[in-house]
């Protein structure tokens, strides 16, 4: 097995967000050297990286300095550029590659490969529509409203995205987001949203995590609950069943995670992916035998994929900045860790973020326990102490 890359080789995580941070955790426990290439100098990734390269993620210079330095690379986020992968991918196994991750970054790409894959996959995205003149909101077809306008780049969180009920309304927000090229897509019944969370070697080989169902407020993922307390088995098996049919089209290597909406009549539908591990994946650190994270660096590793068992029932809540304020005032204070750890099968995951700005993510706990709603009581009493409407 020539491509595998044993400890203490150096891995390499393009970005410096929380992400990376948790990579670089996993990757060190199993023996692995990590640099992160990020040009902020006091980044969640960086403070647990045994090298920081502080440079832009364009940076001829800071690429070439993490080629040198590993054996093989991965993305935090799917932002970072695609030429960027490219280049490293010269001289450096990157996973996952620049074609996934460029497919993941353009909501046309990523909604014509879905449209391509339905065939394998055996799901569809939402009906859409490329907005990207004037001329294309006169032609819009009545059955897509109202829908959502969502700029094709660069949107994460909600952002990039307007709610819209008319044509006058379309060309609006058209307006608002400075014309840039835009997909408008149908709002449809949804019942609720799950993430499939799968991973594939290069070898082809791929695994599947449990189903997870999501909430979100204000476009930022509020809850993840696994198992997913609504989603019907057959219908687990079907979005388990498409998220290995598309990582596998994609040629993909790493973490993948996908969202499917879950309608009103049981149907689903894929809404996108993420190439890299992902929010709602995170109660795997505390839940699963083999972490998102720890799953990320088998991939890239070229080591055999590990189990995706999950050992005891978890909900995770996103911590967001918001809880250091009282009320609506500029003055922080600590949360009250102490009672939040006081409680049964509580997990505290903070991202080393200095400054808590409201809306920014500033960690996640898990809660496990021997039930679903046990670990649902645990959540409900930490939101209690933290402040945070359940």
């Amino acid at each position: 097995m020539s491509n595998v890359k044993n400890p203490p080789a150096w891995l390499g995580v393009m970005g410096g967000g929380q992400l990376g941070r948790m990579f670089a955790h996993a990757a060190q426990s199993m023996g692995y050297n990590v640099a992160v290439l990020e040009p902020a100098a006091d980044c969640p990734a960086g403070q647990a990286a045994n090298r920081l390269i502080q440079a832009g993620y364009s940076d001829v210079a800071g690429l070439d300095a993490l080629a040198a330095q590993c054996v093989a690379v991965t993305t935090e986020f799917e932002n970072v550029p695609a030429d960027s992968l490219s280049r490293l991918a010269q001289s450096v196994f990157v996973a996952p590659n620049a074609h996934g991750v460029s497919v993941a970054q353009d909501r046309i790409a990523e909604k014509a490969f879905f449209v391509a894959s339905a065939a394998k996959s055996g799901v569809l995205p939402a009906p859409h529509k490329v907005i990207a003149t004037d001329a294309d909101i006169d032609a819009i077809s009545e059955d897509l409203l109202p829908g959502i306008l969502k700029t094709v780049r660069m949107g994460y969180d909600g952002k990039g995205q307007v709610r819209v009920k008319s044509r006058d309304e379309v060309r609006a927000a058209f307006q608002s987001m400075g014309k840039v090229a835009c997909l408008l897509e149908k709002m449809l019944p949804l019942a609720y949203e799950v993430s499939v969370l799968t991973a594939r070697g290069a070898d082809g080989s791929s695994v599947v995590y449990p189903i997870a169902e999501n909430v979100h407020r204000d476009g930022i993922l509020f809850t993840t609950t696994v198992p997913g307390p609504n989603i019907t088995a057959d219908c687990a098996a079907k979005a388990q069943h498409a998220a290995q049919a598309l990582v596998a089209e994609l040629g993909y290597v790493g973490v993948l995670c996908i969202e499917f909406f879950v309608l009103a009549d049981g149907s689903l539908v894929v809404n996108e992916m993420a190439p890299r591990p992902h929010n709602s994946g995170h109660y795997t650190i505390d839940a699963c035998v083999t972490s998102q994270f720890a799953q990320q660096v088998r991939a890239m590793a070229g080591l055999p994929l590990g189990d995706v068992r999950q050992h005891s029932p978890a909900v995770m809540l996103n911590i967001l900045g918001d809880i250091w304020y009282e009320g609506e005032g500029d003055d922080v204070r600590e949360p009250a860790w102490d009672k939040v750890l006081a409680l049964p099968g509580a997990n505290l995951h903070l991202y080393g973020k200095e400054e808590p700005r409201r809306a920014r993510k500033m960690g996640h706990l898990t809660f496990v326990a021997p039930t679903l709603a046990q670990a649902q009581q645990h959540l409900n009493a930490a939101c209690a102490i933290l402040g945070i409407e359940p």
